[in-house]
């Protein structure tokens, strides 16, 4: 799908340019009007008992309008507000102002100047207060209205300060307005510095600038979209240009750093587009998916403020990998070669794939894959303690605090609840329903008894049988003792109590944050896992990568507990601590893990792209670190620039957002990625791929795997090599591989890239039958004994013809493992008439194959240990010393026994389907593979069954003495787990018939330690050994069950 993709917007990439950016443009032109249709909602829940009460309150008085403005007059120095001179200038400029917008100010709720009441002028008379409520239906009215009236409060020779709720929302819009501006103009600026930097050419770094700069813009009218139907909070604006920026620019960063890549390795243009999508625009796209995923849990809780958030967010998110796939790769297919143009030349070189890994990034992997240990106790002992500070996190709501404490607005709002607390603007409330005169009182003087009151409660309004309650508390944040204790009053029958107001409504918040918060973290985690297991085949991989993020969100609120709730640092960032604001904070803990998911998805997907391609799991680790390594960290480091910006903001739910994800950037781009991801996946091995085959096959089937590009598959049909002597087969339907085999094809002093060899899994292959050998004709009398042949000549293998074209031998095919510690020629072609001369002797942790086969992937697993009988008990091998027998081969007459060969199905050859000798051995059995006993005539089975000990039952030859058959453990705890090979038992000696002429053995023979690559000694003469394995026989399930008993 993304090859297909790619060259679409390859071939019309013109097209696709100006539809998609007229389509931007317009979106951004709609959102020009955002900010008219933001509103200050969104905090509360809905379906809790606090807003059932305010509910009831405004439908049956209206809205409560007292705290909406509230002004205060201070007189002159020397003078107090009684005096007549200062109650005329005062009262002319509230005329005035309620003369010129009585449609934005519907009416003075209270004025000291006209009622002259006592507690509306505070104890010295140097200050006093009205009220104003503002016209609007609803929040967003409301402070668009305030907006265009709050300069006209201001009178000319008096001191005129604004408090209340309008006025701070009014100072928290304006706030986060201007923290907007501050990213344009510092962050966009420094990005662009980054930017070069990284690429060395001004083209390239402009990229990623302009797919940022077209979401964020495009972002601003979805979300203006969203606003006629949804309440949207006014806090979205600066989320959508903090993801938006951020994410944009790094999806922009991986795609142009591929396309260099490519580019630098040699490829067109087109091909550089089409696998530059293929692999960072599918990588993108699958990223994308796993942070709207992330995000969408926030449409779980009941606040409105987080459901226009998520809404905003995942726009953002979804029209930055649109962009991203297809505006930058139409770009890229113009450009070509001049994506470096107009750059430093010492910079702007791209570092080929060999040049990469073996860079620094590769180094550090190697050195963190040779300690695992000493990298992931430290790192993971240091995270927990960062997240002990994450008990004391305290949770509150947005109030004037969340502004600096020079703020106009804040400070006027100080001066109002100190000279003013019996009209404080965020009172708790009781809301009675049915109470009549002996009930109201009743539960008047119950409820006056809470702690934490400045004062008794007092009937504010009584009407209708509703009846609402009011008293000021000492504390806002200390409020929960005094809802408690009024929520477990016992009212009488056919009363109902309500317990509302400002404190109310945010505890009710809080604990349906809470209650919903497990169900979000469960499903995220779920779909998360889904989404990771389809991207890449593995189970294990989510959830280590899930358990890692878990530790570095868990650091991250420790960090944020300790510098806002603890107030360390206050005074240097400008700050007042206290309660976190409960929503933000899972607002904040939503973007990191979706930002944490999108690092290990680019990480992750280097390193399976490099496993498709035969490496192991050690090298992969290594390629897709250094690879990524780099690139990660610039992203990392253009998102802290992006946030940074947001870090002097002088709101502090924005410097929450701002600290806290910088403090998960560098915790999760360095720690986690460079350092605790490759030490534990070298701690796990193979076990890092594990899945479920039923699992595996679905997402097979689904074709959401890793992509293979053609350019580096092998050809699916390549010749299949016949042991020595073998009888004829019968033709038959092989399954088809499904894991990559890694080979190296030389033809000169330097190796070629690993290329993987696979079949697809829809088309089986037969194998032809294999040539009959000439057969020993019998004679009416018995023969004379056999003569040892002077210098009997080795026998060329004979090769099956394929069903496709063969891949035309190169002179000398060298094959390695992911490891290699040292190569050899491997064996000839059929017209060779012998084999030839054995390179340097392979090491145990490199077993040489046989017969020209490609070396197995190590396995590198030391949970498999546990699941399956361990390699090393395998050491029943050792029967095949019974194979001495087969010389009763020499003269053919016993071959009517060859019949019992049909046991052959019950012994099983394995994965790769290795033919009778061909000495590869993998670690999972295949049914249906015959290793040929005793077929008739006798003659002598060139593998003697011993089948390079590549089959389960090792006859013929040694096949275990604590060897490994299949393949090497390559795993750093399988090292701990298992002696080292020359601890191990000795093979058991062979025995041989004195009757059967001893065939020399060819130099090229290995130890008998490199199980699995050994050819049988009594099998390699056609003249013996017909029966060598058929006495010794064994099926799987016996082998089986005798480890069992031993």
């Amino acid at each position: 799908m993304f090859s297909r993709w790619g060259d679409l917007v390859h071939r019309s990439r013109f097209t696709v340019i100006g539809v998609m950016v007229a389509f931007l443009l317009g979106l951004a032109a709609y959102g020009l009007s955002l900010n008219d249709h933001l509103s200050q909602s969104g905090w509360d829940d809905p379906n809790s008992e606090s807003v059932h009460a305010a509910v009831t309150a405004d439908g049956t008085f209206g809205r409560d309008s007292t705290g909406d403005v509230v002004a205060l007059y201070t007189a002159p120095e020397g003078s107090t507000v009684d005096d007549p001179a200062f109650q005329q200038t005062v009262t002319a400029g509230q005329d005035a102002m309620m003369a010129a917008h009585s449609d934005k100010i519907s009416k003075i709720n209270i004025n000291y100047f006209q009622q002259r009441l006592p507690a509306l002028a505070s104890p010295d008379k140097t200050k006093a207060i009205a009220t104003f409520a503002i016209a609007g239906a609803n929040d967003t009215e409301l402070t668009n209205n305030f907006r265009d009236v709050k300069d006209a409060f201001a009178i000319d020779g008096v001191d005129v300060q604004l408090a209340g709720l309008q006025p701070i929302a009014n100072a928290l819009n304006d706030t986060m307005a201007g923290d907007i501006k501050r990213m344009e103009i510092l962050a966009i600026p420094v990005v662009g510095v980054l930017l070069f930097f990284v690429f060395g050419g001004v083209v390239a770094a402009a990229l990623p600038l302009i797919i940022g700069g077209l979401t964020v813009v495009a972002a601003n009218g979805m979300v203006r979209l969203f606003t006629n139907f949804v309440e949207v909070n006014s806090f979205v604006a600066p989320v959508v240009s903090l993801i938006g920026l951020g994410l944009a620019i790094d999806y922009a960063l991986f795609i142009v750093s591929r396309f260099r890549e490519e580019l630098a390795d040699g490829r067109t243009t087109q091909q550089a587009v089409q696998r530059s999508v293929m692999t960072a625009g599918r990588t993108v796209v699958f990223s994308a998916t796993m942070i709207v995923a992330s995000l969408g849990g926030l449409l779980l809780f009941p606040q409105g403020f987080l459901k226009s958030v998520a809404f905003g967010a995942i726009a953002t998110v979804a029209l930055a990998a649109l962009t991203a796939i297809t505006i930058l790769p139409a770009i890229l297919s113009i450009l070509g070669p001049r994506i470096d143009a107009l750059g430093l030349k010492s910079m702007r070189k791209t570092k080929t794939t060999e040049e990469i890994e073996s860079g620094p990034w590769g180094k550090l992997t190697r050195w963190v894959m040779r300690n695992p240990l000493k990298v992931c106790v430290p790192i993971v002992l240091g995270l927990l303690i960062l997240t002990l500070p994450v008990g004391a996190i305290k949770f509150g709501g947005i109030n004037e605090t969340y502004l600096p404490p020079d703020n106009p607005t804040r400070v006027a709002q100080n001066v109002f609840d100190e000279n003013f607390p019996s009209y404080r603007t965020e009172p708790l409330k009781i809301v009675l329903e049915n109470a009549e005169g002996p009930q109201l009182g009743t539960v008047l003087r119950e409820a006056s008894n809470a702690p934490g009151l400045v004062e008794r409660f007092s009937i504010e309004r009584n009407e209708n049988g509703v009846a609402v309650l009011k008293a000021g508390l000492v504390d806002r944040n200390v409020s929960s003792p005094a809802i408690d204790y009024i929520r477990s009053i016992d009212v009488p029958d056919g009363v109902t109590l309500s317990v509302g107001g400002t404190p109310a409504i945010e505890q009710d918040s809080i604990a349906a944050l809470v209650d919903r918060l497990p169900l979000m973290a469960t499903l995220v985690v779920l779909v998360t896992t889904l989404l990771m297991f389809l991207t890449f085949g593995s189970l294990v991989l989510p959830l280590k990568a899930i358990l890692m993020t878990t530790l570095g969100l868990g650091a991250t609120l420790g960090i944020l507990t300790f510098i806002f709730v603890d107030g360390n640092g206050a005074g240097l960032l400008n700050f007042t601590p206290g309660p976190i604001m409960a929503p933000v904070l899972v607002l904040i803990i939503a973007i990191i893990f979706g930002l944490s998911t999108d690092y290990e998805v680019f990480l992750l997907s280097r390193m399976v792209e490099a496993r498709a391609r035969g490496a192991s799991t050690t090298e992969a680790i290594r390629v897709g670190t250094s690879h990524t390594g780099r690139i990660i960290t610039a992203a990392a480091l253009i998102l802290i620039v992006v946030t940074g910006a947001f870090a002097f903001s002088e709101l502090v739910m924005m410097k929450y957002i701002a600290y806290g994800m910088i403090a998960a950037l560098i915790i999760d781009a360095t720690l986690i990625r460079m350092f605790l991801v490759p030490a534990t996946m070298k701690l796990l091995g193979d076990d890092c791929w594990w899945a479920p085959q039923w699992m595996k096959r679905i997402q097979q089937k689904l074709g959401l795997g890793e992509p293979i590009l053609d350019a580096e598959m092998m050809p699916t049909d390549v010749p299949e090599l016949v042991a020595i002597g073998s009888a004829p087969l019968p033709a038959r339907t092989r399954e088809p591989l499904t894991q990559p085999i890694p080979r190296v094809m030389q033809s000169g002093p330097s190796a070629a890239r690993a290329m993987p060899e696979r079949v697809a899994p829809d088309r089986p292959r037969p194998v032809a039958p294999r040539p009959a050998p000439e057969r020993v004709q019998k004679p009416a009398v018995q023969e004379p004994p056999v003569q040892q042949p002077a210098a009997p000549e080795p026998v060329a293998p004979r090769a099956v013809e394929p069903t496709a074209p063969p891949v035309a031998p190169a002179p000398a095919e060298e094959i390695r493992v992911a490891r290699p510690a040292e190569t050899r020629p491997a064996r000839a072609s059929d017209d060779q008439q012998s084999r030839p001369t054995a390179g340097p002797e392979p090491t145990s942790a490199e077993p040489a194959p046989r017969n020209g086969a490609p070396a197995p992937r190590p396995i590198e697993s030391w949970l498999a240990e546990l699941r399956a009988p361990s390699v090393a008990q395998r050491s029943n091998g050792s029967n095949g010393s019974n194979g001495s027998n087969g010389s009763n081969g020499s003269n053919g007459s016993n071959g009517s026994n060859g019949s019992n060969g049909s046991n052959g199905h019950e012994t099983t050859s394995f994965r790769y389907g290795s033919v009778s000798g061909d000495g590869i051995d993998v670690d999972r059995p295949r049914n249906g593979d015959s290793n040929g006993n005793g077929h008739s005539n006798g003659n002598g089975n060139g593998n003697g069954n011993g089948n390079g000990n590549g089959h389960s039952n090792g006859n013929g030859g040694p096949h275990g003495n604590g060897s490994r058959t299949s393949a090497e453990v390559d795993s750093w705890i399988a090292g701990l787990r298992m002696p080292e090979r020359e601890d191990r038992p000795a093979p058991e000696p062979e025995t041989h018939n004195p009757s059967t002429p001893e065939v020399p053995e060819p130099d090229e023979t290995p130890p008998t330690t490199t199980s699995g690559r050994r050819r049988a000694r009594d099998g390699d003469d056609e003249s013996g050994g017909r029966h060598h394995g058929q006495s010794g026989a064994i099926s799987v399930s016996e082998l089986l069950a005798r480890q069992r008993r031993q």
